[in-house]
């Protein structure tokens, strides 16, 4: 099972924070919370060997990124706490990433491949933590008809059937209105470099998963 590439670590933006060191890249994702390069940044560094240290734990490469997805979507949470010098000298960021994927391997359940809904070539981990913290700033029925049309491929007829059954007054019109208003909360609530570094003028994102 050959390693994923990660295109994102040729953009100029990530290319800028090569030579920072582990410690400036976790201070910029602390301190700068809109953006997101610095995390994408770190991901580019490590992502690799995280990878390589999962890839032999189940069969199907859906599998192998869904769990790839989970390790980094924890370490996304985690850096937000994550304080370096209180390790001292001897502290090392790979060493806690090794860490958090030994956690990983040791205490999630492999699930079904039918079950997952994520894949890796649409959803870079860094693209899928910042699409669910921008998911948030979303109201609820305008989320609930993007996850479902998106995420579960459910068609608006269906949508509106079941949502009218829950006491919606709800049209096909009112759903697809409500899915454009979606998505444009979304893109207001992305980080612009996350923007710029995942999205082309061309592509209506899609990128949700649970």
């Amino acid at each position: 099972m050959k390693l994923p590439d990660f295109p994102e670590s040729n953009h100029p933006l990530v290319l800028s924070l090569q030579n920072y060191s582990d410690q400036e890249l976790v201070q910029g994702f602390q301190q700068y919370p809109d953006e997101g390069k610095y995390f994408i940044a770190l991901f580019c560094r490590f992502g690799a060997m995280s990878y390589a240290l999962l890839r032999n734990m189940a069969r199907s490469h859906l599998q192998v990124d869904y769990l790839f997805a989970r390790v980094w979507r924890n370490i996304f949470y985690e850096l937000n706490h994550l304080v370096m010098e209180t390790g001292g000298p001897s502290f090392s960021l790979q060493a806690w990433i090794t860490n958090k994927v030994a956690a990983c391997i040791t205490e999630d359940q492999l699930p079904a491949v039918e079950t997952i809904q994520y894949t890796l070539s649409t959803a870079p981990p860094p693209l899928w933590c910042y699409i669910q913290i921008a998911l948030d700033h979303v109201p609820p029925l305008p989320r609930l008809i993007l996850v479902l049309s998106q995420t579960f491929r459910w068609q608006d007829h269906r949508i509106e059937a079941v949502l009218q059954a829950e006491g919606q007054d709800i049209t096909s019109d009112d759903i697809n209105q409500y899915r454009q208003d979606a998505y444009q909360d979304l893109q207001n609530a992305l980080p612009q470099d996350i923007q710029e570094i995942y999205f082309s003028a061309s592509s209506q994102t899609s990128l949700f998963s649970s």
